[in-house]
């Protein structure tokens, strides 16, 4: 048995092959990579000296085998074709991490190396989701010219795209097709309208029925006053560990929900009470009379 820091020891049961328990190795005694080892447990979090049993294996990120916590069974399907597998993206962390190796020009091996980790472990991290360790993560910010706090998505409270800009960023306009595929059903948006104070940007919760935007408000907020004028409502989303993002703008006319048969409809298809919480009663639909989007991306994508 040989290992690298970054990998995983994965202990199954003997009977099922289900795992019973992983950690990730985070300090050798031999150079050559023999036991025992260092291991963080992953349901605990405490560090203890291991000496690997038959049950235990390593597991060395970036190889096909089966993730911790997977069935062997569900390997098999996978090398067999007998199931049908997804293929995961990388975690947050993980492309924070590969795009500041790129700005910085770095390789991954060379990257590896600088932090003391396998280059296995590391290609794991960019392209799946996973939870490195703290000392793992302050070593590749050492490594990378950043921050644990930045590698980590800390600052939350600070307002979005703080980050720096693409360096070859590619805006472009997003057809109707794509502006409703980007609003899918629900989430979080932004409606702007005038009221007796001046121009006002309320978030709402809202819910995409009959292609129109709908949103919940009680009867004396602000937002009510949206109905009977025409008003903007807008949606984003800010990829901060890509300086990537989209934006969709919808005006049209709103209008205040009275039927109670449309009422309860809308009621029984909403996906969320509104987060701001309190009675909102008033349902508002606003028709869709103009929709535009933007995306930025890098200019090398398609």
């Amino acid at each position: 048995m040989h290992a690298h820091v970054g990998d995983r020891l994965i202990v199954e049961s003997p009977a099922t092959g289900v795992v019973r328990r992983d950690g990730e190795i985070v300090g050798l005694h031999h150079q050559d990579g023999t036991p025992p080892y260092d291991v963080r447990w992953s349901d605990t979090g405490d560090i203890t000296l291991v000496f690997p049993g038959p049950d235990a294996h390593i597991h060395h990120p970036g190889h096909d085998e089966a993730a911790p916590g997977a069935p062997a069974s569900a390997n098999a399907d996978a090398e067999t074709g007998g199931g049908e597998t997804a293929v995961a993206g990388p975690g947050d962390v993980g492309r924070r991490v590969a795009e500041a190796r790129r700005r910085q020009g770095l390789g991954l091996t060379e990257t590896a190396d600088r932090a003391r980790i396998s280059p296995a472990y590391l290609d794991y991290l960019e392209t799946h989701p996973a939870d490195p360790s703290l000392g793992t993560l302050m070593r590749l910010a050492d490594a990378l010219g950043t921050t644990l706090l930045e590698l980590q998505g800390g600052g939350q409270e600070r307002p979005p795209g703080q980050g720096q800009a693409l360096y070859h960023p590619r805006l472009r306009d997003l057809d109707e097709e794509e502006c409703r595929a980007l609003l899918s059903t629900h989430g979080i948006g932004r409606i702007s309208l005038t009221t007796q104070h001046g121009p006002a940007v309320f978030p709402v919760n809202y819910e995409v029925v009959d292609g129109a935007i709908a949103f919940r408000t009680a009867p004396d907020a602000v937002p009510a006053a949206a109905v009977g004028h025409e008003v903007a409502f807008e949606a984003d989303h800010i990829d901060e560990a890509m300086s990537q993002g989209w934006s969709v703008l919808v005006v049209g006319p709103a209008r205040a929900v009275t039927d109670p048969a449309a009422v309860r409809r809308l009621d029984e298809r909403a996906h969320s009470d509104p987060w701001a919480g309190g009675r909102r009663t008033l349902w508002v639909v606003i028709t869709v009379e103009r929709l535009t989007g933007r995306r930025i991306t890098p200019a090398d994508d398609a």
